[in-house]
């Protein structure tokens, strides 16, 4: 959208000589108003100002474009407007070097035929533009002949020329490089202007927002990057494995070689021994065939002599002259007769022996067997016992897992165990083993609460591994044993109590809660307290509802199973009595609440007392209140029995009467003969109180947060007495009879709402 304004521009008259100025200065005027003419039209709309987004829309107009229009030019943003502020400067400075050719066009025109300047002034406008239209056609013949004339005369020129506008064409090239790319071709893959996706080659192309773009190829490359630490990763690992089992070969081939060498060793030795066997046969056969053939040779050599000495005396006998002689010899001397007795013998002319040896096989059948007892396959690696699995116990069985990190062949594990104490090298006392096809195995019939130890090895045709590292194990704890007696209970808390079962500490407790409201979901779990170090919690509960509690106890090894539950009221107060507290002659019936003496002949008796007990007054504490706020309970009298009723401090005289000191509050029922009497004691003294109505019910009201104790006769609703005072601890019920009888103790009531009047 440049003008091609070059060759009308002021460089272009100075790459021409002089001279060719002065050949040609009649076709050099008539081309100077030429391009005066144009340098108008050009300046023209710079004067009353460039519409940029006009000239645009025409043109889209003109290419197709005016669908797309207001969609890329939504998706270039302001990039127009970098445009268009780039645009008229342009335009300006080319104008500007037309101007000025224009003006020296029109300064040589005046100068060379001021009679036709003055006579182009005169005519009219119809005549004017005819005229006009023929000097430019001649001015376009006369500048082609000037450029065509100083092309064939000036080879410098021409070059010169040339030159002149690729370097102008080079510097705009440059210039539209400098120019920040803006938007990205998603085709190309390269940033581009704005511009050109409007009308350059991109124009077609799907472009987007170049930081969009980069946060795009980011990501992407962010992937690729995960992508390739991923694959590191999986590298890394093969390598590590191929590593291991480069170093799994190296020990296998070690195990395979020395097993190959022991079993070749011991075929050798087997060898050598029947070697020496036979060897040691054979000499045996060779003594005894030469002791036969010697033996036979002395034989020999004696029968041989007799033989030559009967022959010499035969001989002798023979050549005797005489014959009687010769007879009388022969018949009568010693020699007929060793002559018969030496023919009567047999000679044996066999062989004692013969010179051959018995044909010897070596028996190699232990060898073979030997032999064909060397096996491929290695004896394998020791395995991996692992550590104890969450839940994987109880309080009788455990699960123990193992593994073998190599590619050994294993027929089947022996595992061993026994249970962990101080005598663990005492000739392996209570050591099972068992053996198992799998990689795991449940051992039952265990104690609870009880750690173990396990060990394992592997087997298979070549021999047992060496065993694995000792791993402890511990069963799961016995359920807890919730003490009911030690249950205390208010309108929004309980205090639980229990023991375990077991001889080792365990771990912690968990309490579970479960709200009774219906008979369909008494096992359903609405609340668990964690973490419990002690046998005892306290409970915050809503009012007026009824619980069930169950206690586990926790180790490493898992949980116990649940306790017996236990059922909790929270209508009111409930607490027990102590009986550790309870003097001798004080009984408490089979309901735990009911309190009688039979007896007051010697109150202080000789018999069993506790450490806690009461020795001069017959009393008995409940169990102590630990919760704040309000706490109501009755006690059930008879009109004609004495008693004292009311609450103490723990540490309260065990050898003194209740009332009679600061750490006891009480209320006492005495009969004198005009009437009933009632003190309400506390350090010995009592207020003159008279009650004309005896109750039959009486109500207790502690509360804390008030400081006050408050006495009623619950039968009639009648306020009697209140004790105000701090207490400092909290307190325990307490119970007393002066005369024979009993007092009924009622907890778990609600407390009556005239109790507040």
């Amino acid at each position: 959208f440049y003008h091609m304004d070059l060759y009308g521009s002021k460089e272009r008259f100075d790459i021409f000589p002089e001279e060719l100025s002065g050949r040609g200065d009649r076709s050099l005027g008539d081309t100077r108003k030429e391009s005066a003419l144009s340098s108008e039209k050009v300046q023209r709309p710079q004067e009353v100002g460039y519409d940029l987004e006009k000239e645009v829309a025409e043109l889209a107009k003109m290419y197709g474009l005016d669908e797309d229009r207001e969609k890329e030019l939504e998706l270039l943003g302001g990039h127009l407007e970098k445009v268009e502020s780039r645009w008229p400067p342009a335009r300006t400075e080319k104008a500007g070097l037309q101007g000025s050719i224009y003006n020296r066009s029109k300064s040589s025109s005046s100068v060379k035929d001021p009679s036709q300047s003055t006579k182009q002034q005169g005519l009219p406008d119809e005549a004017s533009q005819g005229e006009n239209q023929s000097i430019a056609r001649a001015d376009d013949e006369a500048e082609s002949s000037i450029w065509s004339r100083g092309g064939l005369s000036s080879g410098g020129m021409s070059d010169e020329w040339n030159s002149q506008a690729v370097s102008e064409e080079e510097e705009e090239e440059e210039e539209e490089e400098e120019e920040a790319a803006d938007v990205f071709c998603s085709t190309c893959k390269i940033p581009i202007r704005a511009f050109d996706k409007l009308f350059g080659e991109h124009k077609d192309h799907e472009v987007a927002q170049l930081p969009s773009a980069v946060e795009s190829e980011k990501e992407e490359i962010h992937k690729n990057m995960c992508k390739l630490e991923e694959q590191i990763a999986q590298m890394e690992n093969v390598a590590s494995h191929l590593e291991e089992i480069f170093i799994t070969v190296e020990e296998n081939f070690g195990r395979q070689e020395q097993n190959f060498e022991v079993h070749y060793n011991d075929a050798v030795q087997v060898l050598a021994q029947k070697y020496e066997e036979q060897l040691e046969a054979l000499g045996e056969e060779k003594r005894q065939k030469l002791e036969a053939l010697y033996e036979q040779l002395v034989s020999c050599g004696k029968h041989l002599d007799t033989c030559k000495e009967l022959t010499d005396e035969t001989q002798e006998l023979f050549l005797e002259n005489d014959k009687a002689e010769f007879m009388k010899t022969f018949f009568f001397s010693p020699y007929n007769y060793r002559l018969e007795e030496f023919l009567k013998q047999e000679v044996n002319l066999e062989l004692s022996t013969l010179p051959d040896f018995e044909e010897r096989v070596i028996d190699v059948s232990e060898v073979e067997q030997l032999m064909n007892s060397i096996n491929a396959i290695p004896a394998p690696c020791a395995p991996v016992i692992n550590p104890q699995a969450p839940n994987a116990a109880t309080g009788t069985s455990l699960r123990v897992c193992w593994g073998l990190f190599s590619d050994d062949t294993v027929e089947c594990y022996q595992l061993s165990y026994q249970p962990v104490s101080s005598e663990r090298h005492s000739g392996g006392q209570g050591e099972h083993t068992l053996k198992v096809k799998e990689t795991y195995c449940t051992i039952t019939d265990l104690l609870p609460n009880t750690q173990y130890e396990f060990w394992v090895s592997a087997l298979n045709a070549s021999g047992i591994s060496p065993p694995s590292e000792r791993a402890v194990y511990v069963t799961a704890p016995s359920p807890p044993i919730i003490k009911n007696k030690k249950i205390r209970s208010c309108e929004n808390a309980a205090l639980v109590c229990w023991e375990s079962r077991d001889i080792n500490p365990v771990d912690s407790y968990t309490v579970e809660l479960s709200k009774l409201t219906d008979e369909e979901n008494d096992d359903i779990i609405t609340e668990s307290i964690v973490g419990i170090p002690n046998c005892e919690v306290l409970i915050h509960l809503q009012p007026t509802q009824k619980y069930h509690i169950c206690v586990r106890a926790q180790n490493l090894g898992g949980s116990s199973e649940r306790s017996e539950p236990v059922l909790i009221h929270t209508t009111g107060t409930c607490f027990y009595l102590n009986e550790d507290t309870a003097h001798p002659l004080l009984a408490i019936l089979d309901d735990g609440f009911t309190i009688s003496c039979d007896e007051l002949e010697n109150p202080e008796c000789d018999l069993p007392v506790y450490d806690n007990s009461f020795t001069r007054c017959i009393a008995i504490l409940g169990s102590l209140i630990p919760f704040p706020g309000k706490h109501y309970w009755e006690v059930e009298v008879e009109e004609d029995t004495e008693y004292r009723i009311g609450v103490a401090f723990e540490n309260t005289p065990r050898h003194g009467h209740l009332g009679a000191n600061n750490s006891s509050w009480c209320m006492r029922h005495i009969i004198i003969p005009s009437r009933h009497k009632y003190e309400f004691l506390h350090s010995g003294m009592t207020p003159d109180i008279r009650i004309t109505v005896p109750p039959r019910r009486i109500g207790i009201l502690l509360d804390y947060e008030s400081c006050r104790l408050s006495f009623f006769n619950a039968d009639i609703a009648q306020h009697l007495h209140t004790f105000n005072s701090h207490f400092q601890h909290y307190v325990h019920p307490c119970f007393a009879l002066e005369t024979p009888g009993i007092l009924r103790i009622h907890t778990g009531i609600t407390t009556p709402l005239w109790t507040a009047l």
